[in-house]
């Protein structure tokens, strides 16, 4: 028998690619080395010939691809002494902000949308014991404020804007190559305030620029219709999706992620909600994937292009799924077409209703 090193997080694991020193006090929750999962059965209904991988972040500890940037986020935080953390969040910021400063023993100011956020991020935020302000108005106006507090408090700000989340987020990327042994063809990722479409392509440039592969993947960023900046090619005011991960009009890494998509000649598209929806029930129904609604995003944009042949026949292709579907359970639940049968408690009962479904 062979037994391996336990794995320790993804800091440890990429330290030298990392900014942190030898002494660094890491905060961990041993996030990352998420699967990267094949789909079997959607490419069969789409009738193309086309390889289709889903990198499943909805596995990270808290749920979502956001705890590989709040390690190094909340990790540089208390190596620089700082006792309190702050973002403004549609959910899965807050609640991992929460959870690490919890594992850090330092405090975490959340700034959340009235009414505008899924209950089980919510409730991911509040047990982990974050201050948790909910405003008046929407994320935008919740990032403003960020902002503004973090000039002005001892607080450290832990948004994307902050530099190290796009670090620890681009390891997603080196996670990919090294199962793949090649970048994919294509990459397909939501975008909502469009820090990890950035931070892949950093983790793509860095093995290519470090001779490791020597090919990187066209990025393609999908948004939800009702908070598409990037096709409006101006900031939404008053985004509106379903998805609540991207509804986000006034995107923080908006020059990053132009330059994104001119650097690896790819495009920015719109998914209704409808299509993310979907998405969303043909990977739980046909793949045994549930994710919540924005991540499907990626998947419903690539069935799309692949069933127009804008990415074509052959190719190799890489959905970021970014959040677990447990996040937002109502919207789950709402759209499913299973019902709960309820009968007695006896074999005769349960028999026949088994009977029904087969």
């Amino acid at each position: 028998m062979t037994f391996h090193p336990r794995y320790t997080g993804l800091i440890d694991k990429y330290r030298d690619r990392l900014p942190v020193h030898d002494d660094t006090r890491v905060i961990s929750l041993g996030e990352g080395n998420t699967p990267l999962i094949r789909l079997n059965n959607i490419p069969r209904l789409l009738k193309k010939d086309v390889d289709i991988y889903v990198k499943f972040e909805g596995l990270n500890p808290t749920g979502s691809f956001k705890d590989r940037g709040m390690t190094m986020a909340v990790t540089k935080a208390v190596e620089e002494g700082s006792r309190a953390i702050i973002c403004a969040s549609t959910g899965n910021t807050s609640a991992s902000a929460a959870a690490y400063a919890a594992r850090a023993g330092i405090t975490a100011f959340v700034l959340i949308p009235d009414g505008k956020i899924a209950m089980g991020k919510l409730a991911q935020a509040m047990i982990h014991g974050a201050v948790v302000i909910q405003i008046k108005g929407n994320f935008d106006a919740g990032m403003e404020l960020v902002k503004e507090v973090g000039k002005e408090a001892p607080v450290t700000i832990v948004n994307s804007i902050n530099p190290y989340r796009l670090q620890g987020q681009k390891t997603a990327a080196f996670e990919i190559l090294e199962e793949l042994g090649t970048a994919p063809d294509f990459h397909c990722i939501p975008v909502g305030n469009a820090g990890n479409i950035s931070a892949h392509w950093m983790g793509y440039c860095e093995f290519h620029d470090h001779g490791i592969v020597n090919n990187r993947p066209t990025m393609v960023g999908y948004q939800a219709s009702g908070a598409a900046p990037f096709l409006r090619g101006k900031m939404v005011d008053n985004p509106e999706t379903i998805a609540t991960a991207i509804r986000i009009g006034h995107p923080q890494s908006w020059d990053k992620a132009w330059a994104v998509q001119r650097e690896s000649k790819g495009w920015f598209d719109e998914c209704s909600d409808e299509e993310i929806l979907a998405a969303q029930r043909m990977l739980s129904g046909k793949e045994g994937i549930f994710c919540e609604p924005a991540s499907a995003t990626s998947v419903a944009g690539a069935m799309r292009d692949i069933t127009n042949g804008k990415i074509p026949e052959g190719s190799k292709i890489v959905c970021t799924l970014t959040g677990h579907g447990l996040k937002d359970p109502d919207t789950a639940i709402k759209q499913s077409t299973s019902s709960v049968i309820t009968v007695e408690a006896n074999l005769k009962s349960v028999k026949e209703a088994i009977l029904r479904h087969v």
